[in-house]
């Protein structure tokens, strides 16, 4: 693995969905690396004309290397930046991999109001997000924390209901439940390191304005 430089510029990108979009939007404004690929073997890949190197790992995983500075900058959706609740700048919203998180529940077992479900199980992958939602409506719930597959939860009968992403909403036709609760819309955002964007703020400005223009001109 290539050392960490410090007149470099490290970009976070996440692997999944989003890596395709964040590395052809820093490609249009002259940033990339060759063999840039979330398959890559090599766990930094740079380009040393250039002085910036990229890091492609666990979507999770952005917003803790950005706080501690092992990142410049990083692009991590926006349900995983308040889950995380890491200290960072979050400076663009990008406008791709947009969906919804929103509560759900067994379209047989749905109750006349939210605060019915009070003291429920709820099964998530983003127990702090929705602790928040439900204080919010002055709901103490109790929380299952899942990894995947959540709308197995209330079909196993381990919870009430799941707080989770949603695209196009199949999947909770698919499995019999109905979305009863809009907690937040989501997107793509761009993040940087508190110390970064001091040290290293004109290049970092300059990035984030060609980044706007790319997007402001519709070419992702």
């Amino acid at each position: 693995m290539e050392k960490y430089t410090a007149d470099y510029l490290t970009i976070a990108l996440p692997k999944g969905k989003l890596f395709s979009l964040s590395a052809c939007l820093f490609e249009k404004v002259g940033i990339t690396a060759e063999h840039m690929s979330e398959k890559s073997r090599k766990l930094v890949i740079s380009n040393h004309d250039l002085k910036v190197q990229f890091i492609i790992t666990k979507t999770s995983d952005v917003p803790t290397y950005v706080e501690y500075g092992a990142a410049d900058i990083g692009i991590i959706g926006k349900d995983v930046l308040l889950e995380s609740g890491q200290d960072v700048y979050e400076l663009l919203d990008l406008g791709f991999g947009k969906c919804r998180l929103m509560m759900a529940v067994p379209r047989e077992e749905k109750r006349a109001h939210l605060m019915d479900y009070a003291h429920t199980r709820v099964a998530t992958k983003y127990p702090n997000i929705a602790e928040q939602f439900f204080a919010r409506q002055g709901m103490q719930m109790e929380y299952i924390k899942l990894n995947g597959s959540i709308e197995l939860g209330p079909i196993v009968g381990l919870s009430e209901s799941i707080v989770d992403i949603v695209e196009t909403g199949t999947t909770l036709v698919e499995n019999d439940l109905e979305e009863i609760a809009h907690i937040m819309d989501v997107s793509a955002r761009l993040i940087v390191n508190r110390v970064s964007f001091k040290l290293k703020f004109d290049r970092i400005y300059k990035i984030v304005n060609d980044l706007k223009q790319v997007l402001e001109s519709g070419e992702i």
